[in-house]
């Protein structure tokens, strides 16, 4: 399939999503062409803030793959992807991203993620929602034996 046609795909995914009780946006991640996963945003059907259509695919193309290393796989998304969701591209280590709406277009409708680029670039003490560090020390322990540690799979 051509880049067009997959981001057909993910355009109609979206819409058909409204008329489902979903969020307006649709998901396809391909490789080499061929459709391996699709998402759509289900937060408020499945009362997950975290369902969103990309985080969908994600999820779903690494389960058919078997890999949570999605190298070699592109997503295609009715909109621009949101922090959570650009985050989760990186994470999954997508190649690259082709989008149709863009996050003012989102905004717009109600879908305003400004308000998270603005909280990141506070120190964590100056957010809206607070994040107090306690017990680093403690904590550490995972950390040390995570380096330390021969066998384990990076990602």
């Amino acid at each position: 399939m051509t880049h067009e046609e997959l981001m057909q795909r993910a355009i109609e995914l979206s819409v058909k999503n409204v008329g489902e009780g979903g969020g307006p946006f649709g998901a396809v991640i391909a490789r080499n062409g061929e459709i391996v996963a699709t998402g759509v945003n289900r937060v408020t059907a499945s009362c997950d803030p975290t369902a969103h259509a990309e985080v969908s695919a994600i999820r779903e193309a690494a389960r058919r793959l078997g890999t949570f290393d999605l190298s070699g796989c592109v997503v295609y998304t009715s909109c621009e992807p949101c922090p959570m969701c650009l985050s989760a591209i990186y994470w999954a280590h997508l190649d690259s991203i082709y989008y149709g709406n863009n996050k003012d277009d989102a905004a717009a409708i109600g879908f305003d993620d400004s308000f998270i680029y603005d909280e990141l670039a506070l120190s964590p003490l100056q957010r809206r929602i607070i994040a107090r560090p306690m017990m680093r020390e403690q904590a550490l322990k995972a950390f040390r034996l995570w380096d330390e540690k021969a066998d384990k799979v990076e990602y």
